[in-house]
């Protein structure tokens, strides 16, 4: 009999149902049996002291322990929310799978029920999430837009206690944990596009070990489609541009099949300026869609929305 898959997982109430589901893909898929094996991340270390994940210096602090723990051996797989994965490779690791994805929509959980127009003028929207707080500005609703951190259970409750009138979270998280009953107000992505890869899982495991070929399984491959497109929307608006970036990709049906249609905005921090693109093209080229896009957006001035410093979304909520 097969050893039992060990899958890594932070320790969160989100992180492992996130793992859960891929242990239970596993064991349909693949006939195998699974543990979950816990692994506390820098992510959880620096939320535990209240160090903000907008001034670390690496957009994957959820991320490199259990990276760490599956080049030592000590997990087989480990699952992470896409969004968190840097766009970089990791030397010695494999992304085998994106399961197919939850609802990527962002949404707000408000006081009373409130949509954000309908909260008065001057209302406190927490968000941890440069992308979020930029395209809430843009709005122009006139909403205080502030800085949360923690779980989903700890941002609600402060809507429950009145500490703020409503958070911003993603909607994948709360489908996930039984949660969506606390939603106002899913966002359209015309007024607010999720973070590249929001809603989307991804599994993990050691490039040479053998395990990645049956984890194959596990691919969704309109989703995977999809995620990299997204992704490398980041990846080429990282190169030159340091401003809040929101995308989505949408699997659509065209003339010839299954067509990508991507739209992407880059956004100064206070939400005055932005630059907004969509593109389209074949599946098979979800790469290609992505990067020639986000060069057209960086031609168009996404470079130059004149931003301090890095604004990659690293909202600590962990909710995708």
């Amino acid at each position: 009999m097969s050893a039992p898959v060990r899958v890594g997982t932070r320790r969160s109430l989100l992180a492992t149902t996130q793992a859960g589901t891929v242990a239970d893909l596993v064991r349909d898929l693949l006939g195998r049996e699974v543990v979950l094996v816990e692994v506390t991340t820098e992510g959880d270390r620096s939320q535990a002291a209240g160090t903000p994940l907008v001034q670390s210096s690496s957009t994957g602090v959820f991320v490199g322990a259990l990276r760490d723990a599956l080049l030592r051996g000590d997990v087989d797989v480990a699952v992470h929310s896409l969004k968190d994965l840097p766009t970089y490779p990791a030397a010695g690791i494999a992304l085998v799978a994106v399961p197919e994805r939850e609802d990527p929509r962002d949404v707000v959980v408000g006081r009373d029920g409130l949509t954000l127009g309908e909260l008065p003028v001057g209302s406190r929207v927490g968000t941890g999430s440069p992308r979020r707080a930029a395209q809430l500005h843009a709005l122009g609703l006139g909403l205080d837009v502030v800085g949360v951190r923690g779980n989903v259970d700890s941002r609600i409750a402060k809507v429950r206690a009145g500490d703020v009138d409503a958070v911003v979270l993603a909607r994948a998280g709360l489908a996930r944990i039984h949660r969506l009953e606390e939603v106002s107000e899913v966002l359209d992505p015309l007024q607010v596009l999720p973070a590249p890869g929001q809603g989307a899982l991804a599994v993990e495991c050691r490039a040479e070990d053998p395990l990645a070929t049956d984890l194959a399984a596990l691919d969704h491959a309109l989703t995977r489609a999809a995620v990299e497109a997204e992704r490398a929307v980041l990846a080429t608006l990282e190169g030159g541009c340091s401003a809040p970036i929101g995308a989505l990709a949408d699997v659509v049906e065209g003339e010839d099949g299954d067509e990508l249609w991507v739209r992407a905005v880059a956004l100064s921090l206070d939400g005055t300026l932005s630059v907004r693109k969509s593109a389209s093209g074949s599946t098979s080229d979800a790469v290609g869609v992505g990067t020639r896009l986000a060069q057209e957006m960086l031609a168009d001035g996404a470079g130059q929305l004149d931003q301090p410093g890095p604004a990659i979304d690293t909202d600590p909520d962990r909710d995708s």
